[in-house]
């Protein structure tokens, strides 16, 4: 009984308007945000280093970018709510 609860909560929330990404793609990644005077999307650009939990609506990628003049690495929940899209740049080989 669990299990199917799990499996039903997992299918009705699980996000099927982002694309399929896979390491080694450069990505940019758009996230709302709330501010003080109201809300505001910000991309993250990098590179896709890594997928964890290949499927389910605990899946997450980490992408590799620059922010400030730094180096920096963010993972996202696939089922994010905030995250808005995904852009494919460029294809890894």
């Amino acid at each position: 009984m669990t299990h199917q609860l799990i499996q039903y909560i997992e299918e009705k929330y699980s996000r099927k308007d982002l694309p399929e990404i896979k390491p080694g793609m450069v990505v940019r990644v758009w996230q709302r945000f709330k501010e003080k005077k109201g809300e505001s999307i910000k991309p993250f650009e990098g590179i896709v280093i890594s997928i964890k939990k290949k499927k389910g609506s605990r899946k997450m990628f980490t992408v590799r970018g620059e922010a400030a003049g730094q180096m920096i690495e963010k993972t996202f929940p696939f089922n994010l709510p905030t995250l808005t899209k995904i852009e494919i740049l460029k294809q890894g080989k």
